[in-house]
């Protein structure tokens, strides 16, 4: 199976290669150059894949052969997978079609035999998976041809023997799975097509073999490694077995289940070996009897877990001498087994002793005496009575011993006295975690430790420190007190003092009520601090006695803070002061609501923030908006969100355009209020009407200002709009005159001819005709009827001409006018006429009275509209505002008469 698996692999590297998933019209899944049609009850191959993938993956479907002519429109493949179907045989011409194809799996098929024209020109495969059929025999040389294959896998069939060929073959083959089968016996020739091969690994396993011929595997170029697994190994197969290796190339020998009794000549035959590897484990061994691996001084690694050895003594791994790695988990008895001293003297080589899961009577003055390279031992999870108390003497064994890691956990270890690991001046780590230690740590208990960097010590009952507890440990760098039951570290000095070079504290779950301001202050090298699941709460409120407690302050290298489960209502202002390089912080699951608006604003490296499991109804701008800047994940789920515009328009729309990790949005952020959007997701949040309020301040006294300004223009306007006018009129004209010049215009006699109702003339008489008497710069010239008129002619003629004479023609607008038919027929109609025959533009109208414009249209068939704005004027109520009247009139006067 284990080659099954590269299958699996070589697919992911044609996969990774690819990006952009799309489906043919067979369903087939087609990723760059994959096809992937599993699973479709296929009963033929489809034919309107992509020409140029590499890899078709037909497994789990119901096809019945491999049709050649189909598959001939995909030349291009190197990977065929075509398992689990019910195919019976496949086309001669198959591989003649698909010239590159180099691993075919036909695996849990319904073949019964193998015919040597089948892979006739499969010249390029390197993998071929036949296991999970019904062959029972291989005849002729169905695999002369397979010059490339390096792996061929045929276990789980119903093949009676081992013999693949007849004829020298497969030069290439690395990997041969011949297990699962129905092989008895081994015999002489069976190997002989291998014989120029030079094979990495035979699996035989869980075949019923009753018979190694000997030199079975001497045919063999060259076998690296031999699995027999599961196979019942008794006292004599067994020494044929190793007869048959003997004087063979045989590195790795795995005899895992298979009843195997260890006797001192068990062996002996691979003394003529060079084997480094042998794996004993699941033999249910009770006793090894003496000096039976004296035949194997070249082993490297031996594996003797999940057995029952009662007795380990002086003789049982004598002649190991070359041994690194020496594995015995649960390879002891289940009660308590004894280790004679001395027992692994001759172990001068070892590396690592595993002695996991052991019930172990005692450990001896001598016990580890003669391990002079062991580095790594484990006892995790050992049974050993007077390990309960470790004194200075329990180690003393291992004083030759450059040991680097230490696994005591779970070893049931109650107390420490001083000096217990004196004897390791090059041990780095020390687990003694998960055990029931209940003391206070003086500090002697860690003397003699120079160069431990990691001290594991959560998950005990109760320790107590003190100022001393690690001060023959500077070099510490990793010390994890979890779950220990520290109630307090209010102590001075701190316990930390004297470990500078620490990056990882762990103090989480102990329940912590009390922390001293300072005590982390030496710790300058700190990356992670774990606080979660304390009590810290009080000491960040600001009713606390002497104001908040900011034990954070000076941890400048702090990268990862936990302070989750603390019952944090409140934090303050200079709660990360100072931590620059934070990137990961966990607040998640406290009481926090309110937030200070500067509390974050230290958190400039900040990439990951979980705060979910709180209290917050509101994310302002003012708080997060800096913070969430360089986020790359936030947890902010499960927290009562207010989902009004001034609580969350700001967050909505940070989320509609971060590109953030945000797990869990659509699902665990959810609204609490109003009742309108409870229980909705708070991206379902409609910020559109937010959009107008927005609270941006800079907008906000912008347009408040233009609104004011605004108001105020429209009040002086409306009240002193006039006496602006007036003034910026006398401006003007002062500068400009009042006249403008139109040099096509002819000279006139009069300014302005006068129209109005007869009893009109006083105000006429009153207000126009004292403009005539001003200085010489601004004096008009007016021609009335009653004053200026010709003699001699008639007065219809008179009135035509006086018309015709003067610049402007003012109309004096009352109800009096509208009523006056000789104003009305005669006067108006003839002044309209010269003014269209001349185009000119020349008529003022001064109304005394509101006439409407409807009114004035009926009666004299004049509209406002006809006439320039500045030469409609009207008669101001007020006696103030007549200077302004006059002013504007002398405007009108003044314009041109041209035609806009």
């Amino acid at each position: 199976m284990k080659m099954y698996f590269q299958t699996i692999i070589l697919y992911f590297k044609f996969a990774i290669l690819y990006h952009g998933a799309t489906a043919s019209g067979t369903q087939c899944k087609i990723q760059g150059l994959v096809a992937d049609c599993r699973h479709l009850k296929l009963s033929s191959i489809p034919s309107d894949l992509p020409v140029n993938i590499t890899v078709l993956n037909l497994s789990h479907n119901q096809l019945k052969h491999l049709s050649a002519s189909t598959l001939s429109q995909y030349s291009q493949l190197q990977v065929l997978d075509a398992g689990y179907n019910v195919i019976t045989k496949i086309e001669e011409n198959l591989c003649r079609v698909l010239p590159f194809l180099q691993m075919l799996g036909l695996e849990h098929n319904q073949f019964s035999h193998l015919s040597v024209h089948y892979f006739s020109y499969c010249s390029n495969l390197t993998e071929l998976y036949i296991q999970f059929n019904r062959i029972k025999e291989i005849t002729g040389n169905p695999f002369t041809n397979l010059q490339e294959l390096t792996v061929l896998d045929v276990s789980h069939n119903k093949l009676v023997s081992a013999k693949l060929g007849t004829e020298l073959q497969l030069q290439k083959l690395q990997r041969l799975a011949l297990s699962a089968n129905k092989i008895t016996q081994l015999k002489n020739d069976d190997f002989d097509f291998l014989n120029s091969s030079t094979l990495y690994q035979l699996d035989l396993s869980s075949n019923s073999i009753t018979e190694f011929e000997f030199g079975c595997f001497h045919k063999i170029g060259s076998l690296h490694r031999l699995l027999l697994d599961n196979v019942v190994l008794r006292s004599t197969l067994a020494k044929q077995l190793c007869a048959a290796l003997s004087q063979t190339d045989i590195a790795e020998l795995f005899l895992r289940n298979t009843h195997l009794k260890i006797q001192n000549s068990t062996f002996v035959e691979l003394s003529k070996t060079n084997l480094t590897t042998l794996d004993l484990s699941n033999n249910k061994l009770t006793t090894v009897q003496a000096n039976s691996f004296q035949w194997l001084h070249r082993l490297e690694y031996l594996q003797l877990e999940n057995n029952s050895i009662q007795h380990v003594t002086p003789k049982t791994f004598a002649g190991l001498e070359n041994l690194r790695y020496l594995n015995l988990k649960k390879g002891l008895s289940q009660v308590e087994s004894l280790i004679d001293d001395y027992s692994f003297q001759e172990l001068g080589n070892l590396v690592v002793l595993n002695l996991e899961d052991n019930n172990i009577a005692s450990i001896r003055a001598h016990t580890f005496s003669g391990l002079r390279s062991l580095k790594y031992l484990s006892l995790y999870k050992s049974s050993i009575v007077d390990l309960k108390t470790i004194s200075n003497k329990t180690f003393v064994s291992l004083a030759e011993s450059p040991l680097v890691n230490l696994n005591l956990t779970k070893t049931k270890i109650s107390k420490l006295q001083p000096g217990a690991f004196s004897w390791f001046k090059k041990l780095k780590k020390l687990d003694i975690g998960l055990n029931s230690i209940s003391q206070m740590l003086t500090g002697e208990e860690f003397r003699g430790l120079s160069e431990i960097e990691v001290i594991y010590l959560s998950y005990n009952m109760k320790l107590i420190l003190s100022s001393s507890s690690f001060m023959h440990v500077p070099s510490l760098k990793i010390l994890m007190l979890s779950k220990s039951a520290i109630a307090s570290l209010n102590i001075q000095p701190s316990p930390f003092d004297c470990i500078k070079n620490l990056t990882v504290l762990d103090l989480s779950n102990n329940n912590l009520a009390n922390l001293d301001k300072d005590v982390f202050r030496e710790l300058r090298q700190l990356q992670v601090l774990k606080l979660q699941h304390n009590n810290l709460a009080r000491l960040w409120k600001s009713v606390n006695p002497g104001g908040p407690v900011l034990y954070l302050s000076g941890l400048k290298e702090l990268q990862i803070l936990d302070l989750q489960s603390n019952g944090l209502d409140e934090l303050p202002d200079k709660a990360f002061q100072g931590l620059y390089k934070l990137s990961n912080l966990d607040l998640s699951m406290n009481n926090l609501n309110f937030l200070p608006d500067v509390v974050f604003n230290d958190l400039k490296s900040l990439k990951s923030l979980h705060i979910q499991k709180n209290l917050i109804t509101s994310v302002e701008k003012d708080v997060f908006s800096q913070l969430f800047s360089n986020l790359t994940v936030l947890y902010m789920g499960f927290n009562p969100f207010d989902c009004t515009c001034e609580s969350i328009f700001w967050f909505v729309t940070w989320l509609n355009k971060t590109n953030s990790s945000i797990p869990g949005l659509n699902t665990q952020y959810m609204c609490n209020t109003p009742p309108s959007y409870h229980n909705h997701s708070v991206v379902a949040f409609d910020i559109s009407p937010c959009k107008d309020v927005a609270p941006f301040k800079d907008a906000f006294v912008i347009s408040s200002s233009i609104i004011l300004l605004l108001i105020f223009t429209v009040f002086l306007i409306h009240f002193r709009g006039w006496w602006l006018e007036f003034y910026w009129n006398i401006s003007v004209n002062r500068i400009f005159g009042f006249k403008e010049i139109d040099h096509q215009e002819a000279q006139f006699q009069f300014d302005a001819y006068i129209i109005h109702a007869k009893n009109d003339i006083n105000w006429v008489n009153k207000y126009l005709l004292p403009l005539e008497q001003q200085d010489q710069k601004t004096m008009f010239q007016f021609c009335l009827e009653e004053r200026d008129s010709e003699v001699g002619i008639s007065e219809l003629e008179s009135i035509v001409n006086s018309i015709s004479q003067s610049r402007k023609i003012i109309f004096v607008m009352t109800q009096e006018l509208l009523k006056d038919p000789w104003c009305r027929r005669f006067k108006v109609h003839q002044a309209m006429q010269q003014v269209i025959q001349q185009s000119r533009d020349s008529i003022i109208l001064i109304f005394l009275q509101d006439i409407p414009d409807y009114k004035l249209h009926q009666m004299l068939c004049l509209r406002r509209g006809m006439f320039k704005s500045h030469c409609i004027l009207t008669w101001p109520a007020q006696s103030e505002r007549i200077p302004a009247f006059h002013q504007k009139l002398k405007v009108a006067l003044g314009s041109t008469n041209r035609v806009q």
